[in-house]
Formats: structure tokens, C-alpha cells, sequence
């Protein structure tokens, strides 16, 4: 009888604290990256593909549960707890902007074209800040009706979405305008909501329950019952066959777009899974957890005896880490010979 295989992640350690929130560039001339938001204070920006530790952003004074990187890869942003939202250098880990909030900032967005950050929090305000022009005051979106917990673009930008902690539904805002025009109801508070790679679906996480929507015409097109709370679901970026979830039952599975059907259920993390998101290539995806780590699993079959270890998930001719070189890199005691980690080796020690 065949052996099943098992699928082995790359582990990344790092953080201290739980991991709240992760997002991937999309494909640079330098390769793709990863960075996540922790309650240790510490977002660390990372390899995509082999999981390196590239650097930390050094600066908050609280749980950073937001981060996105610009299209380029050039610049990061964080939320956080202490009432700000921050800008990087993605290259060298200088802070570029704080942007002071009255409470805590939940998300942040940049635009399409990197020209403005999106925020929102506690505070119940989208704020919409200038980018070229930091010091101007920052536009205020129509009062939000309860805090926010995910802010979107999309649209080119002439629309952005966003969801709350303490009720369902997730908004959508003109952005001329500042008013809504369109909710997408959901029983319960959408914890995650993800616009896809070709702008055609927003997928949604609220209760039990991944939701599929029309980005364009905003129907419902799907919506499939999870076997546990889920925190957090993507869609696979380039054929959009398949989507990953995670919550509260520490498992990472993987589902068939089209029929719902489960197509692995990934073991490994010892506490609930807070963010999942796949890659911009979709060859692997990442999963961010309450135990302080990150898993990067890789979406094709394993092709590998089981006593074997799982290689990086990069279709790249370099060398391909182990995951425990992967771990040993990541502790801070190698940093990645590739060009962009090269040009990044400035950004603080984790």
C-alpha cells in the first residue's frame, strides 16, 4: 500500500508573540516577499519564496496587527496599538512616516499605485493619507459604523472596501464620493477579506463560513460552511481553483474552489491559525499563528519519500534550504546571498 505523504512546511521563527497578519508582494525583478505583523511590536519582512529572514522594522510600541508592502517591494506600512501607522524603506528598515491616530490602528493598505496609504481602527475613520505629501492632513472617509478590522483597495483604486470587528457585512466606499455604495452582508464580522490577484472575487472569512463575491457586480458567487471558526482565507492567485483557510482548529486545508471539497488538511501549528495567504505565483502559501510562528507549505504534491525533507517551494536555480537552514538563516544567523536580501542586510537585527 502507498505511504501517504505529509506535507512538510518551511517553519520561520522569529517572533515572540503571535502572528496576526501577513501579506506577499507581488512578483519584483528581485523576487517576492513576505512580511508579518506580531503583538511582539516587531513586523520582519522575509524571503517568499525560502522563508529567509531578511530584517525587523524597529520602532512601535505595541502589537502591530496590520502590514502590507508596496507594489514594487520598495516600501512597507504597519498598524499598531500605539496609535500610529508607519511607512519603510523596505531596502535599508528606516522608518520613511508615522502617522499619529487618536486609537488603535487594526489595517493598512497602500493603493494600487503606491501613492497613498489606507487606514482604519478603532477609531470607526478611514483615513486616506498622501504619500507625496505626508504632512498634509489626511482625508477622511465617511464615519465608519463600527471599528475596522480589514481595509482594501480596489477598482484602480477608485474603490476601497473595508469590515468591521463588532458587526457582519464588509463596506464599499467611493472613494470620490467617501460614501458607501454597496454592503456585502455576512451573518457574522468578517475577519478577513482578500480582493484577488486579477480583481475579479473578494473572498471573505466571517463565523464558519469562506465567502466568494463578484468584485465587479458584488453577488455572492459562493459560500461554503468550514468545518471550524475561521479567522482567515485566500484564493489561489493563478488559476483560482483552489483556496486555503485556517482558525481555530490549528489546521491549514485546503479546499477545491469549484466543488468545496477538501483537498489536505495541513498539521502543524500549536495554536489557532490567525492569517493564511498564498503567494503571488501560487506555487505556496503562508500561515501566520497564535504559537509566534510562520509556515510556508507548498501547494503542489510532494514528490518526495516521507523521511525526506520538504525543499523551498522556489522554482529558481539556486540552492534550496532545508527547512532546518531555512530556521537556522532565519534565526538571524545567515542572512540570504540573493541580490534583494543582499541590498536589505541595513534593516535591524531581529
Amino acid at each position: 500500500m502507498e505511504k501517504k505523504r505529509v506535507a512538510v512546511p518551511l517553519v520561520c521563527h522569529g517572533h515572540s508573540r503571535p502572528v496576526v497578519d501577513l501579506f506577499y508582494s507581488p512578483i519584483t525583478p528581485d523576487g517576492f516577499f513576505l512580511i508579518s505583523a506580531s503583538k511582539d511590536s516587531n513586523p520582519m519582512l522575509r524571503n517568499g519564496e525560502t522563508g529567509d529572514w531578511i530584517g525587523t522594522f524597529e520602532g512601535h510600541k505595541g502589537a502591530v496587527w496590520s502590514c502590507c508592502l508596496d507594489t514594487n517591494a520598495l516600501h512597507s506600512a504597519t498598524g499598531s496599538a500605539d496609535f500610529s501607522a508607519k511607512v519603510w524603506d523596505a531596502i535599508t528598515g528606516d522608518e520613511l512616516h508615522s502617522f499619529e491616530h487618536k486609537h488603535i490602528v487594526r489595517a493598512c493598505a497602500f493603493s494600487e499605485d503606491t501613492k497613498l496609504l489606507l487606514t482604519g481602527g478603532l477609531e470607526k475613520i478611514l483615513r486616506i493619507f498622501d504619500l507625496n505629501r505626508p504632512d498634509a492632513p489626511p482625508r477622511e472617509v465617511d464615519k465608519s459604523p463600527g471599528s475596522v478590522r480589514t481595509v482594501a483597495w480596489l477598482h484602480s483604486d477608485q474603490t476601497i472596501l473595508s469590515s468591521c470587528t463588532d458587526i457582519g457585512g464588509v463596506r464599499l466606499w467611493d472613494v470620490r464620493s467617501g460614501k458607501i455604495v454597496q454592503t456585502l452582508e455576512t451573518k457574522y464580522s468578517v475577519t478577513s477579506a482578500e480582493v484577488s490577484q486579477d480583481g475579479r472575487y473578494i473572498t471573505t472569512a466571517d463565523g464558519t463560513s469562506v465567502k466568494f463575491w463578484d468584485a465587479n457586480h458584488f453577488g455572492l458567487v459562493k459560500s461554503y460552511d468550514m468545518p471550524c471558526t475561521v479567522e482567515s482565507a485566500s484564493l489561489e492567485p493563478k488559476y483560482g481553483n483552489k483556496f486555503i483557510a485556517g482558525g481555530e482548529d490549528m489546521w491549514v486545508r485546503v479546499f477545491d474552489f469549484h466543488t468545496s471539497e477538501e483537498i489536505a488538511c495541513n498539521k502543524g501549528h500549536h495554536g489557532p491559525v490567525h492569517c493564511v495567504r498564498f503567494s503571488p505565483g501560487g506555487e505556496s502559501y503562508a500561515s501566520g499563528s497564535e504559537d509566534g510562528t510562520i509556515r510556508i507549505w507548498q501547494t503542489g504534491p510532494l514528490t518526495l519519500d516521507d523521511n525526506e525533507v520538504a525543499p523551498s517551494t522556489g522554482s529558481s536555480g539556486k540552492a534550496k534550504a532545508s527547512v532546518e537552514d531555512a530556521s537556522r538563516k532565519i534565526d538571524g544567523l545567515h542572512i540570504t546571498d540573493d541580490g534583494k536580501a543582499k541590498e536589505k542586510e541595513e534593516v535591524v537585527n531581529a
